[in-house]
Formats: structure tokens, C-alpha cells, sequence
């Protein structure tokens, strides 16, 4: 602790760095708009003598983690335990990428990213395939990953983590909290399915995969109770973030902003592909175990 702090550090006179530190247990990616644009209306508030802008929220994170603990138990508990079990039953334990480097007994958890941009003719493509499929841009950005992780292991059963914001009561979107879980999609990748028939795949997977997001990540992996590795993580080794939540553009009276750029040393899975649309096309990093690959196979496979 403490779960929240905050430092400003004094470049110059009229040049100043505020560092805000938010332990991820109290926060997730939707918090980090929520903080942005509470934020802004209180410094605005403070630079004209004005009173507190924010409205005293509806609910409190204690309140969802009770409804939480009252909702999911008895009947529907089961229901998500064994939409779990049947869909992640005998899936492979490890998803077996072609390594530079033998993987390590144990993970130290060293990482970098490489970073890409999808141009904005071939986003526009992207977002054409959904819509003459019938799919959303996630379902076909899901799919291509699958296959080439497919393509790159030579299993045809791939298991891959997706972060949900998992805010389904309206109540809750203005909190700032840890709702995100991590629901693990799996498919199995046949060489013989048209684009046509692996989208209808994946669309039926990811829909019944997020009607039942609401069972907590941790809660699978007690009811599956994979072989424990300190070499890998259970279930799934790669990730794929599509990041979509809501953010506020940052404008603070008689100041200019701008963002400040931190490059990964972590990784917390084998691959990470993590992808945002920028307006002129899908941004995205490829995270990477660095005990694991090197930065030009890395390269190599973002191509």
C-alpha cells in the first residue's frame, strides 16, 4: 500500500509530470477513464473557487462485491461452473509456440512489446468482413489470432484469454474498481472451414463465452484443477485485448497535455496481443515473454 498514490514531479517552472499509481486489485482498464474525467471536472472546480462537481455515487464497489457473493451461488453458480467445465475439458495444457529459447522451469516474468499499426485501408477490411459475416470486429481480429497461433504451434486446439469489462449493471459504470474478469475462448481450428464457416464458429464460442462471464477466472481454474507449472499459467499462455472501454480526453483550464510514453518490461503470459482502434486504424503491441522469444521473431510474426 497505500492502493492509490500520487506524486508531481517539478521539471521547471512551467513544466510538471504527475505520476498516479493504482494497484490493480482497486482498478482495471475502465477505471483509468472514470479517474481521468473525475479528475478534470475537480481541477476545474478548484481553479474557479467552484463546489465539488461529482455527484455522491449510487453505489459503493462493497455494494457489487455483495451482490456479487448473494447472486453467484446455488443454481446459477453451477450453471457457470459447468458451461466452464464442458467448454475447457480436455483442452491442451499448454499452447506449444515455436520458442528462440527453451522455456525456463520458471517465469521471471521479463517482457517487451513490439509495437504496429494496422493502416487504415486494411482496418477498413477488417470492419467489412464483420459486417458481411455478420460478426463484430473482436470476433474477426479473435479469429486470425487463433489461426496463426494454430498455424504457428501445429494444434489445432487453441485456448486463448479475453478481458471482459464485465459491467453489466449501469450502476456500475461510473465506479472506479476491479470488475474485468478473463474468460478463456477455445477453438478448434479445422484446416477445411471456409472464412465463412470459422466466423460462425467463433461467433457462436464468443457469445456463449460471454454470456457466462461472470464467473470469476480463479473459480475456473479451482474447478478445472490443471497440472500446476511455475514454467507457464493454467489454461491459456496467450491474450488477446481488444481495448474498447470508454476513455475521456484529458483538458484541464490553462494548461496543455500530453501523454507519457512507458515501455514494458513485464509480460504475465507467453504473447500478448493487445489492439485499439485510433480512429485511423487498429493500433496494437505484441507483449512477449522475453525468457521465451526475441524481438525479430517477434517482428517476424506481427507481420
Amino acid at each position: 500500500g497505500p492502493l492509490i498514490r500520487g506524486r508531481v514531479l517539478c521539471l521547471s517552472a512551467d513544466e510538471h509530470v504527475l505520476l498516479v499509481a493504482m494497484h490493480h486489485i482497486v482498478s482495471d482498464g475502465w477505471s483509468m477513464g472514470v479517474l481521468v474525467r473525475e479528475v478534470g471536472a475537480l481541477y476545474g472546480a478548484f481553479v474557479t473557487g467552484a463546489a465539488d462537481p461529482l455527484a455522491p455515487l449510487a453505489v459503493q464497489y462493497a455494494d457489487y462485491a455483495v451482490w456479487q457473493r448473494d447472486w453467484l451461488q446455488g443454481e446459477v453458480l453451477e450453471q457457470q461452473l459447468g458451461y466452464w467445465r464442458g467448454h475447457l475439458s480436455g483442452a491442451p495444457t499448454l499452447l506449444a509456440l515455436p520458442t528462440d529459447r527453451p522455456r525456463p522451469a520458471r517465469q521471471s516474468y521479463r517482457g517487451a512489446s513490439v509495437e504496429f499499426t494496422l493502416d487504415a485501408a486494411l482496418t477498413a477490411g477488417v470492419k467489412r468482413c464483420a459486417e458481411a459475416h455478420g460478426v463484430t470486429v473482436f470476433m474477426v481480429l479473435y479469429a486470425a489470432w487463433s489461426v496463426l497461433l494454430s498455424r504457428l504451434s501445429g494444434q489445432s486446439d487453441v485456448v486463448v484469454g479475453v478481458p471482459v469489462a464485465n459491467r453489466r449493471q449501469a450502476e456500475v459504470e461510473g465506479l472506479i474498481g476491479f470488475f474485468v474478469n478473463t474468460v478463456a475462448l477455445r477453438l478448434r481450428v479445422d484446416e477445411g472451414w471456409s472464412v465463412s464457416q470459422l466466423l460462425a464458429q467463433v461467433r457462436e464460442l464468443t457469445l456463449a463465452g460471454f454470456a457466462h462471464q461472470d464467473l470469476p477466472f480463479e473459480q475456473v481454474v479451482e474447478a478445472l484443477n490443471p497440472a500446476r507449472s511455475l514454467g507457464h499459467s493454467p489454461v491459456f499462455q496467450t491474450l488477446l485485448v481488444l481495448q474498447n472501454t470508454p476513455m475521456s480526453a484529458v483538458e484541464l483550464p490553462g494548461l496543455r497535455l500530453s501523454g507519457q510514453p512507458v515501455e514494458a518490461s513485464t509480460a504475465q503470459f507467453d504473447l500478448s496481443l493487445l489492439l485499439q482502434d485510433s480512429g485511423q486504424g487498429l493500433v496494437g503491441a505484441l507483449n512477449y515473454a522475453s525468457d521465451l522469444f526475441d524481438a525479430a521473431t517477434m517482428e517476424r510474426w506481427v507481420g
